[in-house]
């Protein structure tokens, strides 16, 4: 008699789970049916979602590979772990949107430094609570221009 062993989240097929549009439903309709976090998890620009209190909520698999952590190592992390730019508020959010659209460092697990643009939160309501921000590398660029 064979033995069953547990099945694993690997051992599943990766379920689409869309609906089939419909006749009258639109390209659009589709689109705000998507869930976000699935969308921002495939993305091969480094996204991270991070708290006031510099909580990491979320970070795809291209923000862990930027820096050279597992995707549970940073979100095991506080941001201002990884974060080199000098921190003027308590609040990770408000220094984050002050850093938008410029060149900030970023720590990497080898101890270097990772040096990209990071863009505005794409939450953006006063009284929003978390950051949602994109970085583009630029450390290779900037090495071979000797800066």
């Amino acid at each position: 008699m064979p033995v069953e062993r547990p099945v694993s989240e690997a051992d599943q097929p990766a379920v689409d789970r869309r609906r089939p549009r419909t006749h009258d439903e639109s390209q659009m309709d589709t689109l705000r049916r998507l869930p976000a976090l699935r969308v921002l998890d495939q993305l091969p620009v480094p996204v991270v979602a991070v708290t006031a209190k510099g909580t990491v909520l979320f970070a795809n698999d291209a923000m862990a590979e930027l820096l050279g952590l597992t995707r549970d190592e940073l979100q095991a992390s506080s941001f201002q772990d990884v974060f080199e730019t000098p921190l003027q508020s308590d609040s990770a959010v408000t220094e984050l949107q002050r850093h938008a659209n410029t060149l900030v460092r970023l720590s990497h697990a080898d101890g270097s430094v990772v040096r990209a643009v990071m863009s505005r939160s794409a939450l953006q309501r006063a009284d929003d609570d978390i950051a949602l921000v994109t970085f583009h590398d630029l450390t290779e660029q900037l090495w071979l221009q000797g800066r």
